[in-house]
């Protein structure tokens, strides 16, 4: 018989790990050109600059943001379906 107390122990420990591997991410950046376009985003996806030819284009910027964040929150609500049916805490 599993016991629930180490279950949620190593829940939290995983937690933990997750968020120390969060924070790594997001110090680190990641810039790409193509063209004459010029993109730097953080390790966890947050999108920091987009340049098309030398100009700052923050509207692209924004919407570039806005569709990662809807990718996101669709992978995060498969893996708490899968989550859900393997009976684990959310």
């Amino acid at each position: 018989m599993m016991n629930p107390f180490k279950m949620l122990g190593d829940l939290n420990q995983m937690r933990q790990q997750a968020g120390a591997i969060q924070a790594a991410l997001e110090k680190e950046e990641f810039e790409v050109i193509v063209g004459k376009m010029r993109v730097v985003m953080t390790g966890n996806q947050n999108v920091k600059v987009i340049e098309i030819n030398g100009m700052a284009d923050d509207e692209a910027r924004r919407a570039v943001q806005e569709a990662i964040k809807k990718s996101q929150q669709a992978a995060a609500g498969k893996l708490a379906e899968i989550s859900k049916n393997m009976n684990l805490p959310q």
